[in-house]
Protein backbone atom coordinates (compact mmCIF):
# COMPACT_ATOMS: atom_id res chain seq x y z
CA UNK A 1 0.00 0.00 0.00
CA UNK A 2 1.29 3.27 -0.64
CA UNK A 3 1.85 5.77 1.36
CA UNK A 4 0.35 8.93 -0.73
CA UNK A 5 -2.40 10.63 1.52
CA UNK A 6 -5.50 9.64 -0.03
CA UNK A 7 -7.54 12.41 -1.53
CA UNK A 8 -11.44 12.54 -2.20
CA UNK A 9 -12.95 15.39 -3.19
CA UNK A 10 -16.80 15.66 -2.95
CA UNK A 11 -17.43 18.78 -4.89
CA UNK A 12 -14.86 22.01 -5.25
CA UNK A 13 -13.82 23.66 -2.12
CA UNK A 14 -14.60 20.51 0.28
CA UNK A 15 -11.45 17.90 0.50
CA UNK A 16 -11.67 14.25 2.91
CA UNK A 17 -8.17 13.72 3.11
CA UNK A 18 -6.95 10.41 4.86
CA UNK A 19 -3.09 10.45 6.03
CA UNK A 20 -2.82 7.02 7.40
CA UNK A 21 1.27 6.49 7.43
CA UNK A 22 3.51 9.38 9.87
CA UNK A 23 5.81 9.42 6.74
CA UNK A 24 3.29 10.36 4.64
CA UNK A 25 2.31 13.01 7.44
CA UNK A 26 5.93 14.41 7.54
CA UNK A 27 5.93 14.39 3.80
CA UNK A 28 2.43 16.70 3.60
CA UNK A 29 3.05 18.76 6.81
CA UNK A 30 4.67 22.50 6.18
CA UNK A 31 5.46 23.46 9.81
CA UNK A 32 7.12 26.40 8.44
CA UNK A 33 3.60 28.51 7.27
CA UNK A 34 2.03 30.58 9.48
CA UNK A 35 -0.79 28.59 11.84
CA UNK A 36 0.53 25.47 9.98
CA UNK A 37 -0.67 24.02 6.72
CA UNK A 38 -0.94 20.87 4.48
CA UNK A 39 0.54 19.52 1.03
CA UNK A 40 -2.47 17.77 -0.96
CA UNK A 41 -1.68 15.83 -4.18
CA UNK A 42 -5.12 16.47 -6.86
CA UNK A 43 -5.26 17.08 -10.14
CA UNK A 44 -8.38 19.02 -9.53
CA UNK A 45 -7.60 22.39 -10.66
CA UNK A 46 -7.95 25.43 -7.34
CA UNK A 47 -7.11 28.96 -7.51
CA UNK A 48 -4.78 30.82 -5.45
CA UNK A 49 -6.33 32.36 -1.95
CA UNK A 50 -9.46 29.91 -2.52
CA UNK A 51 -10.89 28.40 0.39
CA UNK A 52 -10.88 25.23 1.01
CA UNK A 53 -12.86 23.34 3.70
CA UNK A 54 -10.80 19.72 4.53
CA UNK A 55 -12.15 17.11 6.64
CA UNK A 56 -8.97 14.99 7.75
CA UNK A 57 -8.30 11.44 9.19
CA UNK A 58 -4.86 11.05 11.17
CA UNK A 59 -3.24 7.69 11.23
CA UNK A 60 -5.56 5.19 13.01
CA UNK A 61 -7.80 8.24 14.63
CA UNK A 62 -11.71 7.99 13.90
CA UNK A 63 -11.97 11.61 14.64
CA UNK A 64 -12.31 13.26 11.55
CA UNK A 65 -10.60 16.90 11.77
CA UNK A 66 -12.53 19.66 10.27
CA UNK A 67 -10.47 22.74 9.13
CA UNK A 68 -10.86 25.97 7.26
CA UNK A 69 -8.16 26.87 5.13
CA UNK A 70 -7.09 28.62 2.06
CA UNK A 71 -4.70 27.55 -1.45
CA UNK A 72 -1.34 28.96 -0.98
CA UNK A 73 0.39 27.78 -3.67
CA UNK A 74 -0.07 25.26 -6.80
CA UNK A 75 2.35 22.56 -8.17
CA UNK A 76 0.43 22.27 -11.13
CA UNK A 77 2.17 19.09 -12.68
CA UNK A 78 4.87 17.20 -11.91
CA UNK A 79 7.90 19.54 -11.35
CA UNK A 80 11.66 18.05 -10.13
CA UNK A 81 10.11 14.67 -8.58
CA UNK A 82 7.68 16.49 -6.43
CA UNK A 83 3.77 15.71 -7.17
CA UNK A 84 1.12 17.72 -8.53
CA UNK A 85 -1.26 19.02 -5.85
CA UNK A 86 -1.79 22.37 -3.83
CA UNK A 87 -0.35 23.80 -0.12
CA UNK A 88 -3.24 24.81 1.99
CA UNK A 89 -2.61 27.38 4.96
CA UNK A 90 -4.37 26.01 8.03
CA UNK A 91 -6.96 29.13 9.37
CA UNK A 92 -5.82 30.13 12.57
CA UNK A 93 -9.60 29.26 13.67
CA UNK A 94 -11.95 27.23 12.51
CA UNK A 95 -9.93 23.90 13.49
CA UNK A 96 -6.57 25.21 12.38
CA UNK A 97 -4.94 25.26 15.29
CA UNK A 98 -6.02 22.23 16.24
CA UNK A 99 -5.14 20.47 13.76
CA UNK A 100 -1.53 21.88 13.66
CA UNK A 101 -0.95 20.99 17.54
CA UNK A 102 -2.39 17.35 16.62
CA UNK A 103 -0.21 16.84 13.33
CA UNK A 104 2.77 18.19 15.55
CA UNK A 105 2.18 15.84 18.73
CA UNK A 106 2.36 13.00 16.41
CA UNK A 107 6.01 14.36 14.42
CA UNK A 108 7.65 15.52 17.54
CA UNK A 109 10.74 15.01 16.58
CA UNK A 110 11.07 14.30 13.09
CA UNK A 111 9.16 17.90 12.47
CA UNK A 112 13.47 18.98 13.00
CA UNK A 113 14.14 16.11 10.50
CA UNK A 114 16.18 17.24 6.65
CA UNK A 115 13.92 14.30 5.15
CA UNK A 116 12.83 15.69 2.01
CA UNK A 117 9.13 16.25 1.67
CA UNK A 118 6.68 17.29 -0.72
CA UNK A 119 6.98 20.88 -0.42
CA UNK A 120 10.75 21.84 0.70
Amino acid sequence: MSDAPQTISAKPGVLSLAIREKAALFAAYMPFVKNGGLFIPTSKPFKMGEEVFMLLTLLDDPHKLKIVGKVIWITPQTVNNKPQGIGIQFSDRDGGAEAKKRIENILGAALKSSRPTHTI
